[in-house]
């Protein structure tokens, strides 16, 4: 079996670069990142005001978070079944839906954790 090239940190360090490249392509490529991006940084703060215990918080984040993941992989998605082929394909529509959907219910239990913290919190 063959070494690989890069082993330890030096992996470490270029997975972290192939992941900064990638950051960088959806901020410029994806309207939809920038926004979900601007919007976990603006709630963000409000999660640790929101929260009550350490718990809480976690949750409001990790929700949070959890929208701007689904969209990198949404994006993933389109980008490779753009790369395959321009023409229409009955999967080709079913994955860039299924990609849709995710981001959908990621944004649905993010909006439901906040809404429930939210009125345990200050009801």
């Amino acid at each position: 079996m063959a070494k690989p090239d890069k082993t330890g940190l030096s992996r470490l360090i270029n997975a972290a670069g192939y992941s900064w490249q990638g950051l960088q392509a959806a901020w410029k490529h994806e309207a939809a990142f920038r926004q979900e991006i601007i919007m976990a940084a603006l709630l963000t703060p409000f999660a640790f005001i929101v929260g009550e215990t350490l718990t809480q918080t976690a949750l409001l984040l990790t929700t949070l978070y959890s929208v701007v993941i689904a969209e990198l992989a949404n994006s993933a998605i389109e980008a490779v079944v753009d790369r395959i082929s321009d023409e229409h394909h009955p999967l080709a529509g079913r994955a860039k839906d299924l990609g849709s959907a995710m981001v959908f219910v990621a944004l649905l239990g993010a909006t439901l954790t906040w809404l429930l913290i939210a009125i345990q919190r200050f009801a």
